[in-house]
């Protein structure tokens, strides 16, 4: 795999950031297979260009593995929790639990359909992380019919109520 100059080019400019870059996020598409090989030679010429966090989307079933999880813990990559999802294990975040990641895309219809009869559901899982010390990141990507705004603000509402009930 020789992605060394496209990596580069792409770090050079997420850099620009500098402090602001937390996370960067790597989609993969749905024919990408896991090779534990080429996926660790990847991410190690990753963690030595960045000081940001990696977060993976696979979207192929090799990817739920415990041999991939294994490999991404070690590699201290967080495995998103999707929806909607492609297999089962994709709906909870996996591989290393430094923090969690979710990326809701809205379902059934994808990219437009709204959570908010799901909120309540979501802030619970990000209070159980919280309570657990995890840093937790939930990105709604349903922006095609305007409710990732609408519901993002619907669950820091929630979050934010549950979280004086903790403290």
């Amino acid at each position: 795999m020789d992605c060394h100059e496209p990596l580069a080019a792409f770090l050079d400019q997420a850099h620009c950031l500098r402090e602001k870059l937390a996370i960067i996020l790597l989609q993969l598409p749905p024919k990408f297979q896991f090779e534990a090989d080429l996926v660790e030679r990847f991410f190690n010429q990753l963690a030595v260009r960045t000081s940001a966090a990696v977060v993976c989307e696979p979207r192929n079933a090799t990817w739920f593995t415990e041999e991939a999880d294994d490999l991404l813990k070690r590699m201290k990559v967080v495995r998103v929790a999707a929806d909607p999802v492609t297999v089962p294990a994709a709906a909870t975040p996996g591989g290393w639990r430094g923090f969690s990641y979710w990326r809701l895309h809205g379902s059934p219809v994808i990219y437009r359909s709204s959570y908010a009869d799901r909120i309540r559901s979501y802030a619970d899982r990000l209070d159980r992380e919280m309570t657990r010390g995890r840093e937790c990141w939930c990105i709604f990507d349903n922006t095609a019919s305007s409710a990732a705004i609408s519901d993002a603000l619907l669950l820091r509402r929630a979050v934010d109520v549950d979280q004086s009930r903790l403290a």
